[in-house]
């Protein structure tokens, strides 16, 4: 007899590897469907010890043209001090997805950029406003280190980037112990990871693993997917997004 719907997860295992703040939708709609969840943050996002270099830049805010935020983490580390250093009314706000311009309307920013379909650089890029970006001037607000498509795209499109990095990202892991003994015990099915970032954490601790061979370790994106394929292990991509999308990939693990 199979599980009623909403038990579409009993006696599944997942470990989510989100920070944990990040985590609480998706953990929540698991654990509706019946599954167990393993909180296994595989990048803490923290706040600089430093934000004199950020503060230089922003200080400048009245001569760009455009700002962009690459996540929720970039509009909450920096808006306080955007705001405090003042936002010029012609300046005009990009956001990778909903999510972050939902952080942004939590400032009273409401007129924001964002992409329709699939939510990340490349998408944000084909948008019309991004392409004839000649002698435009863009600030790209991020953590420390992040990816530079948006930035070597716009450039080479007539742009002048500029990073305001106002946020750092480390992993909180130093093993998969964890994980290795949820598997061993039967209690660990599915692996999500969600940003490239985190599986390069995770394949560093664990990529030879026998145990991670029998995992699904399931993604968000196409480019997540990449290493994990490479090495030969199994992998589910979603095919839209948000937590919704990925809860329907983890009822067939």
């Amino acid at each position: 007899m199979s599980a009623a719907p909403e038990l579409a997860l009993a006696n599944i295992g997942v470990a989510i590897t989100r920070p944990i703040n990040q985590a609480k939708k998706l953990t929540q709609l698991i654990q509706n469907a019946g599954g167990n969840v393993i909180a296994f943050p595989l990048i803490e996002i923290t706040a600089l010890d430093d934000y004199s270099a950020f503060e230089q830049v922003i200080a400048d805010i009245n001569s760009y043209d455009w700002i962009l935020f690459i996540s929720s983490n970039a509009v909450e580390n920096s808006l306080p001090r955007l705001i405090k250093q003042g936002i010029p009314k012609q300046l005009k706000f990009a956001a990778i997805g909903p999510t972050t311009a939902k952080s942004l309307q939590a400032f009273g920013i409401d007129e924001v950029l964002i992409p329709q379909d699939r939510f990340d650089s490349e998408s944000l890029l084909s948008l019309p406003a991004m392409q004839n970006m000649q002698g435009g001037k863009v600030m790209i607000v991020r953590g420390i280190g992040g990816r530079d498509v948006l930035a070597n795209t716009l450039s080479e499109r007539g742009a002048q980037i500029t990073f305001a990095e106002c946020y750092q990202r480390v992993n909180p892991q130093t093993n998969c112990q964890v994980l290795e003994q949820a598997y061993n015990n039967g209690k660990l099915h599915a692996i999500v990871v969600t940003s490239s970032e985190a599986m390069r954490y995770l394949l560093a601790m664990a990529g030879e693993s026998d145990w991670l061979k029998q995992i699904t370790i399931c993604v968000n994106h196409a480019r997540v997917a990449e290493q994990p394929l490479k090495m030969g292990l199994k992998v589910k991509s979603v095919n839209a997004s948000g937590d919704a999308a990925m809860l329907a990939i983890l009822t067939d693990v």
